[in-house]
């Protein structure tokens, strides 16, 4: 892990047990006089804290230091996802946090099934877990909107990705962009974009949900 995340972070002493504990001392195997780095995901600063104390359940770490450190994609990407299966979406969210995707709103689309529900919390979980790991100093924010018509007011510059002659790899410049569920879109969804404002890729092949919207965030953020 490049970091741990912790809440206390800037405090300047903090105690740690449970997780983090067994990571740290039974894991790493860190001894007194070790330096780890914490962050706590609210600011950007990088906290370098010394351990000071090792007990049988719990640890006491002094802080040594901080540096304002801003580990970021260049670009800002914003993900506008009609609602797929909870378990595919966790599994693709470390590898859209590491290329760097700032924000996914999730909506029904019209070929949503309406008996995924989203479990922010759990999707928070792995997304500080992702963080630790890549180094990046946020994470994904996640919303969740009532309709493909709220999301248009909100957002007038959003794209589709879809099948089209629009290449998205000419349309460096999109910072909001639509993902369709399995089954894609609905001609009703299709007919509330105009043909610029669709964009596809160089193929013929039908991409799942989960493949499409790795794909849109490496091809607008690296």
């Amino acid at each position: 892990m490049q970091y741990i995340y912790s809440l206390d972070s800037s405090e300047n002493s903090i105690t740690v047990k449970d997780e983090i504990y067994r990571y740290l001392f039974k894991a790493r195997r860190e001894k007194v006089g070790a330096k780890i780095y914490f962050r706590n995901l609210i600011d950007s600063f990088l906290y370098e804290y010394e351990v000071s104390n090792i007990s049988k359940k719990e640890a006491l770490l002094t802080l040594v230091s901080k540096e304002e450190k801003i580990v970021e994609a260049e670009k800002k990407l914003h993900i506008i996802w009609s609602v797929i299966d909870s378990k595919t979406i966790e599994k693709q969210l470390p590898y859209l946090n590491e290329i760097g995707v700032d924000k996914i709103t999730f909506f029904y689309g019209d070929y949503s099934q309406k008996s995924f529900k989203l479990n922010f919390s759990k999707y928070e979980k792995i997304l500080i877990n992702s963080s630790q790991q890549c180094g990046r100093s946020s994470i994904i924010k996640l919303s969740l909107e009532d309709s493909l018509d709220d999301i248009l007011s909100l957002y007038e510059n959003c794209y589709m990705f879809n099948f089209s002659q629009n290449n998205i790899s000419d349309s460096k410049n999109i910072d909001t962009i639509l993902i369709g569920c399995e089954g894609g879109f609905s001609q009703k969804e299709i007919s509330k974009f105009d043909s610029e404002k669709v964009v596809g890729i160089n193929s013929n092949l039908i991409l799942r949900s989960e493949t499409a919207v790795t794909v849109v965030a490496s091809k607008l953020l690296l």
